[in-house]
């Protein structure tokens, strides 16, 4: 599928929520419920069920039980199997676009998703949306619900936030876009308190951001901000980056998974007022320990000083890829 809706279908289909035991099928007694109460039953009858109908207990038991040919899968997600069991207690949900009111949570991983499309705001209740591992490169938040609280991007093509930025959802409060192909310092002024007031977690792990200091300003708007990944990127190889970040984000928690303890603020107090500091280049050191798959010279036999035999000379090139 090349969009979120599309994968959606096809999740829906794979829950098989219109065959037995779930749906609207002539199997469940729920259908009748509401017909049968509005009929007033005599005092201590009970309505006996027609012949293949089962009462909603049975048929729950059949999802629920690990034995069942009907259960899912111990790696299926706990929304699946409460969607399962929410359309047999009331299968009128299908109907329609009913059923995107019950998903709080959308995970769609490694779907081969291209498109955030605007069949998103179907699902009105949507607070988390994990699309990672696709190949998305850009996002529209006009096509995002305006209740999402988490969003996941990770592994996938993101390389520019404009659209994403034009109108983000208010309260998100998790924005995940770690392994993508975000450029600086062109992305930089899309992480402010102006797009995210209600900000909490942010990773941008292995993008390739480049410019520190032009980070750090717009972050420090971003009064809520606890949790930073930064690592991966170019940035990350400075050789105050870590200080630099901590004294200059105070309210921040955790860096890079790494919890900031009050010791380790002590020690940078100060750095972030020293910019001067923050040089845009980094070294990097390769010692060789050991080389195998060479002659040993003191296998050559030595040659007489004044000798006339022959001089063999080796010589090698060595490569390193980044």
């Amino acid at each position: 599928p090349g969009s979120v809706s599309a994968a959606f279908q096809e999740y829906l289909q794979h829950l098989g929520l219109q065959d037995f035991p779930c749906g609207l099928g002539s199997w469940n007694k729920s259908r009748c419920n509401a017909r049968r109460s509005s009929r007033a039953q005599p005092a201590g009858l009970e309505e006996a069920l027609p012949p293949g109908e089962e009462t909603p207990e049975v048929l729950l038991e059949l999802l629920r039980d690990q034995h069942s040919p009907w259960a899912l899968p111990p790696n299926c997600s706990p929304q699946a199997q409460c969607l399962r069991e929410v359309v047999v207690l009331a299968p009128e949900l299908l109907r329609g676009s009913r059923v995107f009111q019950l998903v709080k949570s959308l995970r769609i991983l490694d779907k081969g998703v291209e498109e955030v499309d605007e069949g998103l705001l179907q699902f009105q209740q949507l607070e988390e949306l994990i699309l990672s591992a696709n190949h998305i490169s850009r996002v529209t938040s006009a096509h995002l619900p305006r209740t999402l609280k988490v969003l996941e991007l990770c592994y996938n093509d993101v390389g520019d936030l404009q659209d994403l930025c034009a109108q983000p959802p208010p309260e998100l409060q998790h924005l995940g876009l770690g392994y993508n192909q975000l450029r600086g310092p062109s992305q930089e002024k899309h992480f402010t308190v102006d797009f995210w007031p209600n900000l909490v977690s942010l990773d941008l792990s292995f993008n390739i951001l480049t410019d520190l200091l032009g980070l750090v300003s717009q972050l420090s708007t971003l009064q809520n901000l606890r949790i930073l990944l930064l690592q991966g990127n170019p940035l990350s190889l400075i050789p105050t980056y870590r200080g630099f970040l901590v004294d200059s984000l105070p309210k921040l928690s955790i860096l890079d998974d790494i919890y900031i303890w009050p010791e380790e603020r002590q020690q940078f107090q100060g750095l972030a007022g020293q910019p001067e500091l923050i040089r845009s280049e980094a070294r990097l050191v390769v010692s060789i320990g050991e080389m195998k798959g060479l002659p040993n010279l003191e296998d050559f036999q030595q040659l007489e000083v004044g000798s006339e035999g022959p001089v063999i000379a080796y010589s090698y090139c060595v490569t390193y890829q980044f």
